[in-house]
């Protein structure tokens, strides 16, 4: 939503202010220039990248529109999961979660929360590192580089396509560039004309620089970064669950290590020592 609203704001400041200054609107009518600059962009998209990343690419813009995907609701949930199964284990140690984690769409306990057993990538992230400490790895050390590896993969994965979006914008000015020349070519056959039909054209063809340059910096650059952010703030929730395990791993009690992970979160989705206190005294008995 915000995405538009900002697209929108780009439209209005720009051409509004074009048209405050006296300029007229028809002489930015250009179509082919338009269709040459952004079309060229996209076939280069296409050939730039790989089938996966070309896959992908509708997926993170819908993303990206939609924005950071968990909210303070969602990690208070995710915290206190994490504080019912690391009480379970200290209670009745480590196999006492193995039902639970080879079967997680199953289990009593992960379906108490919707939300997260509806996460399927998380889900699996999480259990399987619960299964491995259920079959002896106690090393946070080697746990820790681990998960590090893991979501090194995931986010070089994920940021592939912001990548792949943010190349596309850095070669829009430079097609702005080749659309000015192909309209200074089309102005140089009509040299003997007028010159209020030379202006005309010259206008036309300068319509391509400002196009080029437009959508880099007012539209797909923007997206790419929209794209980026996005998914650095969805890779918290598997960071929490990091910070969790390695301090379940450490020795510390269910509610520290809680805190653990409570601290792993931006200000703005973190809830309270307080709020996460009150959540996890409402759970059920384990």
């Amino acid at each position: 939503m915000f995405i538009i609203i900002g697209w929108v704001g780009v439209l209005v400041f720009c051409f509004g202010s074009y048209m405050a200054m006296g300029g007229k609107m028809g002489l930015l009518w250009q179509p082919f220039e338009f269709t040459l600059i952004f079309g060229s962009a996209c076939c280069a998209y296409v050939v730039a990248n790989p089938k996966h990343i070309l896959g992908k690419t509708g997926k993170a813009f819908g993303i990206a529109m939609k924005g950071p995907k968990y909210k303070k609701e969602d990690y208070l949930e995710l915290l206190s999961l994490l504080y019912a199964i690391f009480k379970l284990a200290k209670t009745k140690g480590m196999l006492a979660i193995e039902s639970h984690v080879e079967r997680p769409e199953e289990s009593s306990l992960f379906q108490s929360f919707p939300k997260f057993a509806a996460d399927h990538h998380a889900m699996e992230f999480l259990c399987d590192y619960l299964r491995m400490m259920t079959l002896g790895t106690d090393n946070p050390h080697e746990m820790e580089s681990l998960i590090d590896e893991e979501l090194e993969t995931h986010h070089h994965e994920a940021e592939t396509v912001g990548g792949a979006v943010q190349t596309m914008a850095d070669g829009l000015p430079a097609l702005g560039i080749v659309a000015a020349v192909l309209g200074i070519i089309k102005t140089m056959a009509s040299i003997t004309e007028p010159p209020e039909v030379l202006g005309g054209l010259i206008g036309a063809a300068l319509v391509g620089t400002f196009l080029g340059i437009l959508l880099c910096y007012g539209f797909v650059g923007p997206l790419a970064g929209a794209i980026k952010n996005t998914n650095e703030a969805d890779a918290k929730y598997l960071a929490v669950i990091k910070a969790g395990l390695l301090a379940h791993l450490s020795g510390y009690a269910p509610a520290v290590s809680v805190e653990f992970a409570r601290k792993a979160l931006w200000s703005h989705v973190r809830p309270t020592f307080y709020e996460v206190e009150e959540a996890v005294a409402a759970l059920p008995p384990v």
